[in-house]
């Protein structure tokens, strides 16, 4: 039932006194009927409020009670003008400034009346409503048997509906494209909003345009491995029958992804054995055969990525990662990024790090870093590290394994929440700093710059942040008193004082290169 509807009916004599833009059209929700001053708490959002005015005992009232009603997201209040003789002016006011629809309850027209009017007519509305969803549901699901794909059905539910449908992933892959794929800052903005909101559907605004987040499939599984119906627009300001096509969309997508699924556990054993092949140095013919039959294009370069997931103990039941454990977790994930660049050929190692042959391309670094950090907000303390080997092909498949692993080494020794590393960044300290312990590291640093920090605890002198930018400069006085904003002389004096505290020379080379390995292992 729409409030126009409401308002139009003869029997109640409602007086439309104020109206939100566009509240005749919406759909009337649930109704409330309370006189506390600040029902906020009561409310989950577009209800009506029907109200005796009991709550109010000065003007100031009116906009305590509307601003409590308008944060929660009521539309609508009804108010009852028995008790003052009238809706006073200040309510008016209130309703106007919050955008909240304003309508004058007559003194005859008992709330009880109201409420019947409205579950009478919520009946017949819901009967019709099952009615139409049934003869959808038939339709959606005649027309996937028919052959048609899940694009042609989101367009159909586009054109019924007048906003345009997608479905991405929540590395931002996208199943459907609809009329075009979202551009990187919207990915980004709207997979945030999707892992972080408190309840779905959301809506995310990216860009100056608001999207409807609906979850594919059941609402409480693992939104790090869900589908996501992304559509233009914010559904609370849609017809109800909308948002009930919105959600069929949503089961026959869920239908179609365990289609897929399906279709990728099927060849996960095949993968397994490609890799197993390669570690034990098999056939070539074998590995390729494999790979083939994968779906990888086995005569084009590839590239390795070697791929861990930490992932924290969850601490309570609410928290995003529930559902499915965290190596099926970190598998399916890993697959969904092989997806956006081909097949997803990705199967656990000897050492139980994923392992994923991907087709070369100078983007694949950015896109790993970008897909994968897009899962960040969905993972509370914990890290992702992603070695990636150079280009190679089938017959060097276990040598670029081997770089991947290296490159993993360097990854996993980072600290922030996405660590990508390609094998181009393995051959320098970094890859040794990364194979040295942890407690060794802290052992030579202490040994080699253990006065200069004490140095700069007790006094804040700050010699480690000018011998820092001192190797920086390549050892240029002038270069590294600019940077700093310092004098050449002030410099001078404290690399000298450097040099006393670790009694070596940096004018040498070998003494220069302890001090800087000593600096990166801090």
């Amino acid at each position: 039932m729409l409030l126009s509807e409401l308002l139009d009916a003869p029997e109640l004599g409602l007086r439309l006194l104020s109206a939100a833009p566009g509240a005749p059209d919406r759909p009337i929700g649930r109704l409330v009927t309370t006189d506390l001053l600040e029902p906020g708490n009561y409310l989950n959002g577009g209800e009506l409020v029907l109200t005796g005015l009991v709550w109010r005992r000065s003007d100031a009232d009116s906009e305590t009670f509307v601003a409590s009603v308008a944060g929660r997201g009521a539309a609508t209040i009804l108010a009852g003008k028995a008790l003052l003789g009238g809706v006073p002016d200040d309510l008016l006011e209130a309703c106007r400034r919050h955008q909240v629809t304003l309508i004058e309850v007559p003194t005859e027209v008992a709330f009880a009346d109201v409420t019947e009017h409205v579950a009478a007519a919520s009946s017949a509305d819901t009967g019709a409503r099952l009615s139409a969803s049934l003869v959808r549901q038939r339709q959606l699901l005649s027309a996937i048997a028919s052959g048609r794909s899940l694009d042609e059905l989101a367009a159909r539910i586009s054109a019924d509906i007048g906003h345009h449908c997608r479905v991405i992933t929540s590395t931002g892959r996208h199943v459907v494209p609809g009329p075009g794929e979202l551009d990187d800052e919207t990915l980004d903005a709207v997979t945030r909003r999707f892992l972080t909101a408190d309840r779905t559907p959301a809506v995310a605004d990216a860009g100056g345009t608001s999207y409807s987040l609906f979850p594919v499939g059941s609402g409480l599984g693992n939104r790090l491995t869900a589908w996501v119906l992304v559509i233009d627009g914010d559904h609370a300001q849609w017809p109800r029958d909308h948002v009930e096509t919105v959600q069929e969309l949503c089961a026959i997508a869920a239908l179609d992804r365990v289609r897929r699924d399906e279709g990728r556990l099927a060849l996960r054993p095949l993968v397994a054995d490609a890799l197993t092949l390669i570690e034990s140095g098999g056939p070539q013919a074998e590995v390729a055969t494999r790979l083939r039959q994968a779906g990888a294009h086995s005569d084009r370069p590839m590239v390795v990525a070697v791929t861990e997931l930490m992932l924290p103990p969850p601490h309570h039941p609410g928290q995003v990662l529930r559902g499915d454990g965290p190596a099926e977790v970190a598998v399916t994930l890993f697959e969904d990024v092989a997806l956006t660049v081909g097949a997803a050929v990705v199967a656990p190692g000897r050492d139980g790090l994923l392992v994923g042959l991907l087709p070369s391309s100078p983007e694949l670094p950015d896109l790993l870093r970008r897909a994968f950090g897009r899962l960040s907000p969905g993972l509370p303390r914990a890290r992702l590290a992603v070695g990636v080997s150079g280009e190679t092909a089938l017959d060097a498949l276990a040598g670029a394994l081997e770089e991947a692993r290296f490159a993993h080494r360097v990854a996993r020794a980072g600290s922030t929440p996405v660590s990508v590393v390609t094998s181009d960044q393995v051959a320098s300290h970094v890859l040794l700093l990364a194979t040295v312990p942890d407690d060794v590291r802290r052992t030579y640093t202490l040994r080699v710059l253990g006065p200069v920090l004490e140095h700069d605890r007790r006094t804040g002198a700050e010699l480690i942040a000018t011998l820092q930018e001192f190797l920086a400069c390549s050892g240029s006085w002038s270069r590294t008193a600019e940077a700093l904003h310092l004098h050449v002389n002030t410099v001078r004096y404290r690399i000298e004082r450097v040099e006393q505290l670790t009694g070596r020379d940096l004018s040498q080379f070998e003494d220069r290169v302890d001090v800087f390995l000593a600096l990166k292992s801090l």
